[in-house]
């Protein structure tokens, strides 16, 4: 073993040549889990497994690696019966998803209108979260007359710090609150008509599928978990599809999806409350995860 001074942060998956106690986990231990099964396909043979690609390829290990889905604690995240929300609703009585959207509008001093939808990101703002395409999705709903509710905070949250300051400030649609809040979180996962979660790798994700239990339409990046809990609308049979997806990692390749779901939003009102039930009934628990 290498003496204690090598044990620093250079150790963690980076430095080939330093002990990584990760590495000796999954040569010896009996199976390999990730919290996806797109992820886990990443890591075997995509890049994900960074300087961990060597041992992932060998037969030993590779053949006891499986990705099994994440599920949210649905306790804890029940519109239902959350006690954080100025209404409760579930998909069978959807009205008080209408109050919290007000409730949220008004709280943020925002224009308090029904029909712009609330695009919310809550997010740590680092590079893997996708910081460009999150500004972009800002001004596009900015173009598009739709409101932007952001959430978060990190190493990357300077430029959200200016813009929240300066551009954006008492913006009618925009809010950037560079924070974190568990009750301002849930309030916006209850007002969110769309989610936005476009990141450049995400193992499994969570604020997708809290978003769905909250009646909200996910937009993300197909990548990792994202890409096996959501399911694109428009190449998805009737009743199969949950959302909206892209593959690109440029401005093009969101705008291409967030349009679609602000086009969805505004002109079939009736097939996005369907999609929106159908989203909030949606199995997501550690139950199905524990079945796998």
């Amino acid at each position: 073993l290498p003496p204690l001074s090598a044990l620093d942060e250079r150790t963690i998956g980076h430095n080939p040549e330093r002990l990584n106690l990760m590495k000796g986990g999954m040569v010896y231990s009996n199976a390999v889990t990730t919290v996806s099964p797109t992820y886990a396909n990443e890591v075997l043979n995509g890049g994900a497994a960074g300087w961990l690609r060597s041992t992932l390829t060998r037969p030993e290990v590779k053949n006891k690696v499986r990705g099994i889905l994440n599920g949210i604690d649905v306790v804890e995240w029940d519109p239902s019966r959350d006690h954080l929300l100025p209404a409760n609703f579930n998909a069978q009585f959807p009205d008080g998803k209408a109050i919290c959207k007000k409730f949220l509008q008004r709280g943020l001093g925002l224009d308090e209108n029904p029909d712009k939808p609330v695009i919310a990101v809550i997010t740590r703002l680092v590079p893997q979260k996708g910081i460009h395409l999150i500004k972009a999705a800002l001004f596009r709903c900015q173009e598009k007359g739709a409101q932007f509710v952001l959430l978060g905070s990190g190493h990357c949250d300077g430029e959200f710090k200016a813009m929240a300051e300066q551009q954006f400030k008492d913006h009618k649609d925009i809010r950037l609150l560079v924070m974190y809040s568990e009750a301002l979180a849930h309030q916006i996962y209850a007002a969110a008509d769309i989610i936005l979660v476009p990141s450049m790798f995400e193992p499994c994700g969570l604020t997708q599928m809290i978003g769905m239990r909250y009646g909200a339409v996910p937009v993300v990046r197909k990548t990792g978990g994202l890409a096996d809990t959501v399911r694109d609308v428009d190449s998805h049979a009737a009743g199969e599809g949950n959302g909206y997806t892209f593959d690109g990692s440029d401005e093009g390749s969101l705008h291409s999806a967030l349009d679609r779901a602000l086009t969805h939003f505004k002109d079939e009102r009736s097939s996005w409350a369907e999609l929106c039930a159908t989203n909030m009934n949606t199995e997501l628990s550690w139950s199905r995860s524990s079945a796998d």
